[in-house]
């Protein structure tokens, strides 16, 4: 078998990495939170984070495609059902990792993926919406003011010419 040229797995094959992968986000819907080594943690992000925008959708086929990956129909439900209700004002970062000691036995980093429960704050949509009125205001006001310019300054040409 030739090697793989993407870098190093978690584990010793491609096979066995997707399994373990799958085993953890099966538990991080299930309890919310799982303890793990960093390097684990920072592979599963993507896939969990991939995962919830397909129950965001949820429909036929987003749960079929998150069936293929997480076995356990219970947790596919709750994670349609709860947890993507959670995260539907947040549109994106639906995951936090948090570094604590390392493990006892063998010294690896180790660190805690969670879900993100907390609410997202209106106050940073609020502040975005405005920022982005802002923008389209002044680029409305841009063609405006040279508009106002070009005819200033063809007065001003005219004047000089009666003259």
């Amino acid at each position: 078998m030739p090697t793989p040229k993407k870098g190093p797995r978690l584990a010793s094959s491609p096979a066995h990495e997707r399994l373990m992968l799958a085993n953890m986000a099966t538990s991080l819907f299930m309890h919310g939170r799982i303890t793990t080594t960093l390097a684990k943690a920072k592979r599963l992000r993507p896939l969990a984070e991939r995962l919830i925008t397909f129950a965001k959708r949820g429909d036929l086929h987003s749960r079929r495609r998150v069936m293929r990956v997480i076995r356990n129909k219970s947790v596919v439900h709750k994670l349609f059902t709860e947890i993507a209700e959670q995260m539907e004002q947040r549109e994106g970062g639906y995951t936090r990792i948090v570094k604590i000691a390392p493990r006892k036995g063998d010294s690896a980093p180790a660190a805690i993926i969670e879900l993100v429960t907390e609410p997202v704050s209106p106050k940073k949509a609020v502040v975005k919406e405005a920022e982005a009125a802002t923008k389209v205001a002044a680029k409305e006001e841009a063609p405006a003011q040279t508009e106002a310019a070009e005819a200033t300054e063809a007065a001003n040409n005219e004047a000089e010419n009666a003259e």
